[in-house]
């Protein structure tokens, strides 16, 4: 299973770098000197739940750099979502599903608006964390947890 995390800061970075850290193949999208801190450094989590650095499969600021995947991980605040979603079209195979970790009961209306049912999922997170120096995300508390289900005739 091979995932893309679409906005790696303090909740999609976390999330992404606990996938890797598992053992699977996770590209990061990410921007600024943020995303040349991850190419250069890995990214570097700082946790009650202990310490750990990941070194990305892969790390662009471009979705169609990434060959489609089957898992996009949406990380980015809620009022980008939109654009974020029509960035990510490039990403997405014919059984990629986008799963927003956004809190807000919005962001699957938004997805399935841009990307269609087929690749929507209806997910949200639980975690305290945020960037705190470019390639660095410290998660404050909070049990860190993903819930989603799969969107299935209007919800």
């Amino acid at each position: 299973m091979t995932f893309v995390v679409f906005g790696a800061g303090g909740v999609g970075g976390y999330f992404g770098a606990q996938l890797v850290r598992a053992g699977y193949p996770v590209v990061f999208i990410a921007r600024g000197p943020h995303l040349e801190a991850i190419r250069k450094d890995g990214l570097h989590i700082r946790s009650p739940k202990g310490d750990f650095n990941i070194t990305p499969a892969q790390v662009t600021d471009n979705p169609a750099d990434v060959l489609p995947v089957d898992v996009v991980l949406l990380g980015v605040k809620a009022w980008q979502l939109p654009e974020a979603a029509r960035a990510m079209r490039p990403l997405l195979g014919p059984a990629t599903k986008v799963l927003p970790l956004q809190n807000g009961v919005e962001a699957p209306d938004q997805l399935i608006q841009v990307l269609g049912r087929e690749h929507t999922l209806v997910g949200l997170c639980r975690i305290i964390s945020s960037v705190t120096a470019p390639g660095h995300i410290r998660h404050a508390g909070m049990e860190p947890t993903v819930l989603f289900l799969r969107v299935v005739h209007g919800r």
